[in-house]
């Protein structure tokens, strides 16, 4: 029995979790300033997370990037459950660009010089997102390996 990772899921598997874990290995250990900021750009967006202190904010961050690199990296996750985190970790960071004023030019979702930090994370939505359509239509019987 092989591994649930096809050949050509390694490059994005990898780069993303990569980058990703880097990510969350980042801000294990960020400062109340990092943390408040952090913590401030996510509820502008998502008001519930207000309620959140910061810099526990910071440290569940930190542990869901961690956990969501870690799963892209091992090829014993499959890729569809890596990918359904990474599409929901993603879609999260394309809300956040969505909803936060200043990101985006006037009347457009093109970014402004700001939101770019934020726009350019519409790659790991698309890779999470084609990685879950993949193995749908493999599990209803259209192999295209």
């Amino acid at each position: 029995m092989g591994l649930p990772v096809k050949l050509a899921d390694l490059a994005p598997r990898v780069t993303t979790g990569v980058f990703i874990l880097n990510s969350g290995l980042g801000k294990r250990n960020v400062d109340p300033e990092h943390a408040a900021r952090l913590h401030g750009m996510a509820s502008g967006a998502y008001p519930f997370l207000g309620k959140m202190d910061p810099q526990q904010f910071a440290r569940l961050l930190s542990a869901g990037e961690i956990t969501l690199g870690a799963a892209l990296l091992l090829p014993v996750v499959p890729t569809a459950m890596a990918g359904a985190g990474l599409a929901a970790f993603a879609g999260g960071l394309v809300g956040m660009y969505l909803r936060t004023p200043g990101m985006r030019k006037q009347g457009s979702i093109a970014p402004t010089q700001q939101g770019i930090a934020l726009a350019k994370d519409v790659w790991m939505l698309g890779i999470g997102v084609g990685f879950v359509l993949d193995a749908v239509a493999n599990r209803n019987g259209r192999k295209n390996s």
